[in-house]
C-alpha cells in the first residue's frame, strides 16, 4: 500500500538515497556534495518547525519526497515558499511528483501560506511541465549563474499563487494543525500513484 505522510529525521537515510545521485549527477541540485546523514536529519527537523517536509512510501520503500522552506528570511515574506520534489529513479513515470505536490500544495493551503516559488536549473523540461500543470507560471531566468558539471547552469525561477491573495493575510497555522484537516487529501494524492511495473 503506498502512503503520503510526514517525513521525521529518521527518514535521512531513504531521502539521502535519492538525493545523493542527484547531487552527484546532474545539475538539479547545485550542491557539489551530498550532505551527511546528520546534516540532512537537521535539514529535515528544521524545515518541519514551519512547513511539511513529506514523503511517499509503498512497502517501506520510500518513492520520493517533498518539502517547502522559506523563499527568504525577512519577516515580510514569511507568507511565501519555495518548493522541491524529488523521486527515486526507480520510481519515474508513477505519478510520485504530481501525488506529492498535491500533498504538499493541500497542507500549505491549509497552513494559510499564500506564494509558492520553484527555482529549476535549466533545461529539465520534465521539472517546467509539471510545475506549469500545477499553474506555476515563469517570472524569470538568471542565465549561466552557477557553474557544475563542467558548464555554466542557468536557473528559472515560476511562482503560483496558491489561493487569491488576500490583503491582510491570516496568522500562519501549523504543520500539525494543517496535517489534522489534510488526512483525507494525502490519502486520496497517495491513492493516485500508479503501480509499478
Amino acid at each position: 500500500m503506498t502512503s503520503i505522510r510526514l517525513a521525521t529525521p529518521e527518514d535521512a537515510d531513504a531521502v539521502l538515497a535519492i538525493y545523493t545521485p542527484v547531487v552527484e549527477n546532474t545539475w538539479v541540485s547545485f550542491e557539489f556534495e551530498a550532505p551527511a546523514r546528520a546534516e540532512l536529519a537537521q535539514r529535515i527537523a528544521s524545515t518541519l518547525a514551519r512547513a511539511p517536509w513529506i514523503v511517499a512510501e509503498e512497502e517501506g520503500v520510500c518513492l520520493g519526497y517533498a518539502y517547502a522552506v522559506p523563499f527568504r528570511a525577512r519577516p515580510a515574506y514569511c507568507w511565501s515558499l519555495e518548493v522541491s520534489v524529488y523521486v527515486h529513479h526507480d520510481h519515474h513515470r508513477r505519478g510520485v511528483a504530481r501525488a506529492l505536490y498535491e500533498a504538499l500544495f493541500a497542507l500549505l493551503r491549509r497552513q494559510g501560506f499564500q506564494r509558492l516559488i520553484a527555482g529549476i536549473a535549466l533545461p529539465n523540461e520534465a521539472s517546467v511541465t509539471l510545475h506549469e500543470s500545477f499553474g506555476f507560471r515563469p517570472v524569470g531566468t538568471f542565465d549561466r549563474v552557477g557553474h557544475k558539471l563542467g558548464d555554466w547552469r542557468a536557473v528559472g525561477f515560476w511562482d503560483l499563487a496558491l489561493c487569491d491573495l488576500d490583503a491582510q493575510p491570516a496568522e500562519l497555522r501549523t504543520v500539525e494543525q494543517a496535517l489534522i484537516e489534510a488526512e483525507e487529501d494525502l490519502i486520496r494524492a497517495a491513492a493516485s500513484i500508479r503501480p509499478s511495473i
